[in-house]
Formats: C-alpha cells, structure tokens, sequence
C-alpha cells in the first residue's frame, strides 16, 4: 500500500511542549511494509521522525492548506512512487484541501461530497434533520435579508459562524437586528450560517467509528465554560463524565448520529447540547481527534491513542482497545492569552504543589512575548491536565485553578 501523509504539526523536544507527540506516524506504519511519503509544511518537517531511508518520498511546501501546493507536492509523489492509495490529512484545516486533490488525482477516499458532511456545518444539520435526529434552528446566509428574517422568526440572540470553521474562529453571538445587520455587511455571506441560540450544556464525546460503522470507543466530557467563551478570551476546561443515565443517553445519541452521517473508519469530536428539559441537540462534529488536552487526557486515563487506532485501521490494521475495569474520570483547562496582544508575561506561577490531580502543566515563562493567533494547543497562559480524581473532583480542581492560577503581562 502507497500511503502519503500530509502534516503540518511539529513534534516539540524541549520536554515540556507535549503537542503532537500522540501523531507517531514512524510507529504507526510499517515505513518497509508499506511504501509511505510525505507532504508537510515548515513545521510539518519537523513531525515526520521516521528514518529518511524508510520514507518512499518526502515533499515540503509552503503551505499545506493552499490546494494548487498540495495537489502539486502529491502529483510529484506519484510520479516518483507511483499510484497512492491513501491520502491522509489530520487537520481540520487540510480535509476539504485534500478531498479536491483526492477527486481531481483519483485517489481513493473521501472527496468534497463526502467531506461536507463533517466538515459543512450547515450540510451535517441537515443530514440529521431530514432523518429526525434534533438540531438548532438554522438556515444558510443567502443574503442579509434572508438571514434578518430568519432571525425575526426564531427570535434573539442568536449565533452566526462559518460553515466550515473550527475552535470557534469567527463565531458570533448576535443580541439584536442592528447588529445582526452590521455583521452581515462585513462577511462573506456564502460561508455563514445562522443558528438559533441554545441555553443547554454543552457536552463533547470523542472516539472513533469502525469499518463497519461501529463505535467500538467513545468518551462523554462536560465543558465547563464555552468554546465560544475561549474565543472571548475567557478559560474553556472540561470533564470526563462518569456512568450515568443521561451518559448512556448520551452515548447511545452520538451512535445513532454516526449511523445517520455514515461515518466510517475516523476518529470523531462531536458535540451536543443538553437542554434544561434533558433533552438532547446536535450542535456539530468532526471527523478527526479532538483538540486541546482532549486525545492526551484520553489516552492518559483509558490507555487509547485515539490517533493510532484512526491511522492504523485506515492501513487495514485492527487495535484492540484496552479494557478499563473502573470508572474513571480526569479534565483539562486552557487559561487563554490575555485579549491584548502581544504582551510580555511578568508571572506564571506553578500550581503543581498546591493541586495533587494536576498531570500536566504548561506555563510560558517570565519574559516571554505571547503573540497573537494559534488555536487551543498554541502556548497560552496555562495549560493544565488533571487525572486520578471522581468527575465532581476534577471539577472542583478546575474551578481552583481558574481562580488560584496568577498570571500577570505587560503590553509589547
């Protein structure tokens, strides 16, 4: 088999960044037992750890994101290595990039079509309401007319995003008409959607869909806070939910959504809403491993690589998941850069003393400048991972941390 890989994630070695360290491509493929190549950006270079011996062929281009890059770096690697039979992009970024290249070089796999459904927000809503299963109230922004009034009949506020966006980039909640309108005057209207605001919790399950479409592993966390909220620059943690009823309810709601999508063979990151009434809504999913601390809490506390078992079974592989005889609970948090940036970091203080569950730690350093841009897993004010304790006392530690933890910077 003739795998190229597209990355565009480092692997960091000052032994205290652990980003990326779980996408292990150099122990996941048999680099003799398959021919595997590489395309990667700048950064992307510095992931592939693999012996260059055993790589088939490696392109580096500037940006991997750029179509008219890619489908050129993977038309070099054909004529080099021959025919690929797998196309693989991790990134929520890369999947719609590699899906035209896939379509225009007839390469096996997903092409846009397919890709619309967990990457088009709109698209994936109506999928599942046209089978039953309950979504926002939601319309595409065809004009701003059109969206006005949309928002007249389902009432504010309410929430505009891109269609195709990821970590909340551009996501806005929407309190009146006025502004409604002053927002659809400064977008393009072709990627947004309009959603009717939901007052629930939100809750995230990750883990992956087998060959079959089965869901041999899933994990229920509850955020506290909102992706929404991090965007504003307010903290964004959560926690692993331990047996419940509503976990089950929960758990049983996230299969039926993968029935009803037809995924199959990926990782997912889906997330839903809990109403105050108990009932449960869609809000959207991704067919990739989650972001943050999520994949590195989960592999911590169930011994799941949730990169691995994805890659593995697209070569045809089949790795069992470890069997977990309790019922274990563990959480993350992500303090984020302050609003203004750049800035100067004066204080980050350990709290590694003070909070007995805190796994993992990540603090810039005193005189270190924060720059504005990268996502969940770019170096904020702290980043913190919590294992060993009941789902109430992950929480609390939570909830200590965002009030203990003392950061102080100064504006550049």
């Amino acid at each position: 088999m003739h795998i190229v890989i597209v990355n565009r994630w480092p692997r960091f070695r000052d032994g205290r960044r652990w980003d990326n360290e779980l996408t292990r491509y150099e122990d996941f493929f048999d680099h003799q037992q398959h021919r595997i190549s590489y395309v990667v950006d700048a950064l992307g270079a510095d992931g592939v750890l693999a012996p260059a011996q055993h790589i088939a062929h490696q392109v580096q281009v500037a940006d991997v994101n750029q179509y008219e890059q890619l489908l050129g770096a993977v038309q070099e690697v054909i004529e080099r290595v021959g025919p690929v039979d797998q196309l693989i992009a991790l990134s929520e970024f890369t999947l719609e990039i590699a899906a035209r290249v896939r379509q225009t070089l007839n390469i096996p796999g997903h092409g846009p079509d397919e890709v619309a459904v967990y990457r088009d927000k709109a698209r994936m809503k109506e999928i599942l309401q046209n089978q039953g299963l309950p979504v926002p109230p939601f319309a595409r922004c065809e004009s701003v007319q059109q969206a006005v009034d949309f928002a007249r009949e389902i009432g504010f506020p309410l929430i505009v995003k891109p269609v195709d966006g990821a970590a909340s980039m551009g996501v806005e909640k929407v309190e009146n008409e006025t502004a409604l309108r002053t927002l659809l005057n400064s977008i393009d209207l072709s990627r947004y959607e309009i959603e009717g605001f939901m007052h629930g919790q939100t809750y995230h399950i990750d883990g992956f869909v087998d060959v079959d479409g089965s869901v041999p592993f899933q994990v229920v966390s509850r955020y506290i806070n909102s992706c929404l909220d991090f965007a504003k620059a307010q903290p964004l943690g959560s926690v692993i939910v331990q047996a419940s009823a509503l976990r089950a309810r929960i758990e049983a709601f996230s299969q039926q959504i993968m029935r009803a999508l037809d995924l199959r063979c990926t990782a997912f990151h889906l997330e839903i809403f809990v109403e105050p009434d108990d009932s449960l809504v869609f809000l959207e999913i991704g067919a990739r491993v989650g972001g943050s601390e999520v994949p590195h809490l989960i592999n911590k506390v169930f011994g799941v690589n949730l990169y691995e078992h994805w890659l593995r079974r697209l070569a045809g592989d089949q790795v069992p998941v470890p069997a977990v005889s309790h019922d274990p609970s563990g959480g993350w948090l992500v303090i984020p850069k302050p609003a203004a940036l750049p800035c100067r970091v004066v204080q980050a203080d350990s709290l590694r003393e003070t909070v007995p569950n805190l796994w993992r730690e990540l603090l810039p350093e005193p005189g270190q400048i924060l720059e504005a841009g990268g996502s969940y897993d770019a170096l904020h004010s702290g980043r913190f991972i919590f294992v060993g304790g009941s789902e109430v006392a992950t929480e609390n530690d939570i909830r200590h941390t965002t009030q203990a933890f003392q950061f102080r910077a100064e504006p550049v």
